[in-house]
C-alpha cells in the first residue's frame, strides 16, 4: 500500500517490509490482542517515530515483490486490507500456507497439552499437603469424638435388669450379715442417722457470703431455700433408686444418685451449693444394704424351700419304708402261719421252700429297717435330658426312695418337654457322700453357678461313668447313649425354626 505500512501492535512478531495481509488472514491466537484504538496502518513517512513506540524493527521498502525472512510469520490487521488492494507483497506459495496452517496447529495444540501438564504438576504437589492437612483434621475430630464418647459412658446409668445380672456375677455382699434380720435392723439404724443429719442441716453444704441484692440476709434467705429445693430433689432420686432397686443392680443405683449430686453440685456453684460427702456416703450405704438385704432374702428363701423339698422326699421315703415294712410283716406272718400249718401235717418238702421264702423276707425286712435307720443310704442317680438341655448337660442326684425311678418320674413331669433318661442307677450306703464327691468333681461345670443346690453340670454320660466307676468300682449296669424316644419322635415333626422367628429377648 502506497504511502502507509502495517504498524505491528505489542508483542506481535515484526512485519516484513511491505507486507499485505490477505483478505481471509487472521492473527494467531496465541499472541496478546492489540490494545484498545491501535492504529493498524499509519503513514509511511513516521516509520521511524513508530518503529520505536512499537518496538517494530526499521525497515526500508523495496520495489518488487518480498520474500519472507524464514523466521518471521507475516500477520495482517483483522480489519482487513486498508482501502487498497494493491499488493506490494509477491504471491505466497500455496504448500508454504498449507505448511505454516499445520504448524500453527500443532503449537495450539502443544501449548493447550502444556497447560494441562502444568495443572496436573500443581494439582500433585498440592494433593500431600491437601491429604496431610485432612488427615490432621480427621486425627482431630477422632480424638474429639473418643473424647466425647468416654464422657457419655462415665454419665451413662445402666438400667437394663437383666444386662447388670449378667455383669455382676457371683453376687458379692457389699456388708456381710448372717441373716435377713440382721440386715434388717441395720437398715433400721441406718435411716435413723440419715434423718438425723438432715435435722441437723448436715445434709447440704452451701456458701453463708452469698448476697442477693447487695444484701446478706436476702442472700442466706435464698440459700436456705434452695438447699431445701436440692435436697428434696437428691431425696427423691434416692428413694427412687431404692424403691427399683433389685438383688445386683446396687452399682447402677449408686451411679444414677452420684450423677445427681453431681448436677446439683453443678447448679449451685454460684451459691457453693452442693451435697455433703458425709449425707452422701449414707444414701449409698443404704442402697447398698438394700440391695443386700433383698439378696439374702432371696437365698433365705430359696434355701427353705429346698429345705422344705428335701423334707419332703424324707417323708414320702420313711413312708415307703414303713409301707414296705408293714407288707414284708404281713408277708412273714402269712409264712409263719403256713408253716406252723405244714408242720402239724407232717409234709417236710413243702415245709423247707417255705422256711426258705421266710428267710428271704426276713433278709428283706432287715435291709429295710437299715435303711430306715441309716438316713445316709440310698441310690444315686445319673439322668439327662437331651431334648431339654442338650447332650452335655447331665444331673446327679441321689434318692432314698425303694423305687428310685419314682422319684426319676417326678423330675420328668410337665415342667420339662421330655422324660429324663437313666444312666445310672448305684445303691450306696452312703449315698450322700458319694453324691457329694461327684458334685465336687464336676463343680467347675455346674449350670447354676449360684445356688449349688441345682444339681444340673456339663458334663457327658461318660464322664460321670468315668468318675463313678473311679470311686465304686466297676458297675453292673450303665448306659452310655440316652434312648430320648420321645425327642427323636417329634424331631421330624416340628416347625422349621426361620418361619416362627427367634424369640424375644435373643
Amino acid at each position: 500500500m502506497i504511502g502507509f505500512r502495517f504498524n505491528t501492535p505489542p508483542g506481535w512478531p515484526p512485519a516484513p517490509v511491505g507486507w499485505t495481509p490477505a483478505s481471509d488472514w487472521q492473527p494467531d491466537p496465541a499472541w496478546p490482542p492489540a490494545p484498545n484504538g491501535w492504529s493498524f496502518w499509519v503513514p509511511d513517512n513516521d516509520s521511524n517515530e513508530e518503529s520505536a513506540q512499537t518496538g517494530a524493527p526499521k525497515a526500508e521498502v523495496e520495489q518488487g515483490p518480498e520474500v519472507q525472512d524464514d523466521n518471521t510469520i507475516p500477520i495482517a490487521s483483522p480489519h482487513g486490507r486498508p482501502v487498497s488492494d494493491t499488493d506490494e507483497a509477491g504471491p505466497v506459495n500455496s504448500a508454504q500456507e498449507a505448511e505454516i496452517s499445520r504448524l500453527r496447529s500443532e503449537i495450539a495444540e502443544l501449548r493447550t497439552r502444556e497447560h494441562q501438564l502444568r495443572d496436573q504438576l500443581d494439582d500433585e504437589r498440592d494433593r500431600p499437603a491437601h491429604h496431610q492437612v485432612r488427615a490432621g483434621a480427621s486425627a482431630e475430630e477422632d480424638k474429639k469424638l473418643r473424647s466425647q464418647i468416654a464422657d457419655l459412658r462415665n454419665e451413662l446409668v445402666e438400667l437394663n435388669d437383666a444386662v447388670l445380672l449378667q455383669q455382676v456375677g457371683i453376687y458379692e455382699y457389699h456388708h456381710p450379715l448372717e441373716t435377713a434380720a440382721a440386715y434388717k435392723e441395720r437398715l433400721a439404724d441406718l435411716r435413723e442417722r440419715i434423718r438425723g443429719a438432715v435435722r441437723d442441716k448436715a445434709a447440704i453444704e452451701a456458701s453463708e457470703r452469698f448476697s442477693y441484692n447487695n444484701s446478706l440476709a436476702q442472700g442466706r434467705k435464698m440459700v436456705s431455700d434452695f438447699s431445701r429445693l436440692m435436697l428434696r430433689a437428691y431425696n427423691a432420686e434416692a428413694d427412687n433408686c431404692v424403691r427399683s432397686l433389685r438383688a445386683g443392680t446396687a452399682s447402677s443405683a449408686v451411679k444414677r444418685l452420684t450423677t445427681s449430686a453431681d448436677t446439683i453440685a453443678k447448679l449451685g456453684t454460684m451459691m457453693g451449693l452442693k451435697v455433703s460427702e458425709t449425707y452422701h456416703a449414707l444414701r449409698i450405704e443404704e442402697i447398698e444394704l438394700v440391695s443386700d438385704h433383698m439378696m439374702k432374702i432371696q437365698e433365705e428363701r430359696e434355701a427353705a424351700r429346698e429345705e422344705r423339698e428335701r423334707l419332703r422326699e424324707e417323708r414320702r421315703a420313711e413312708q415307703e419304708l414303713a409301707a414296705e415294712r408293714e407288707r414284708l410283716e404281713k408277708e412273714r406272718s402269712h409264712y409263719l402261719n403256713a408253716l406252723e400249718a405244714l408242720r402239724r401235717q407232717g409234709k417236710a418238702d413243702d415245709y423247707e421252700d417255705l422256711e426258705r421264702r421266710l428267710a428271704g423276707i426276713e433278709r428283706a425286712i432287715a435291709d429295710n429297717d437299715y435303711r430306715a435307720a441309716n438316713i445316709r443310704a440310698g441310690y444315686v442317680y445319673v439322668i439327662s435330658n437331651i431334648g431339654t438341655f442338650g447332650g452335655h448337660v447331665v444331673k446327679i442326684g441321689m434318692t432314698r426312695r425303694l423305687d428310685p425311678m419314682d422319684r426319676v418320674r417326678e423330675l420328668g413331669d410337665a415342667s420339662v418337654p421330655f422324660p429324663f433318661d437313666v444312666h445310672a442307677l448305684y445303691f450306696s450306703e452312703d449315698a450322700v457322700t458319694l453324691e457329694t464327691e461327684l458334685h465336687k468333681e464336676f463343680a467347675a461345670g455346674r449350670v447354676n453357678q449360684v445356688n449349688p443346690r441345682r444339681e444340673f453340670f456339663f458334663a457327658t454320660p461318660e464322664q460321670v461313668r468315668d468318675a463313678l466307676t473311679k470311686r465304686v468300682g466297676n458297675l453292673l449296669e450303665y448306659v452310655d447313649q440316652p434312648e430320648a424316644t420321645q425327642y427323636h419322635q417329634s424331631q421330624s415333626s416340628w416347625p422349621i425354626a426361620d418361619s416362627i422367628g427367634p424369640a424375644k429377648g435373643y
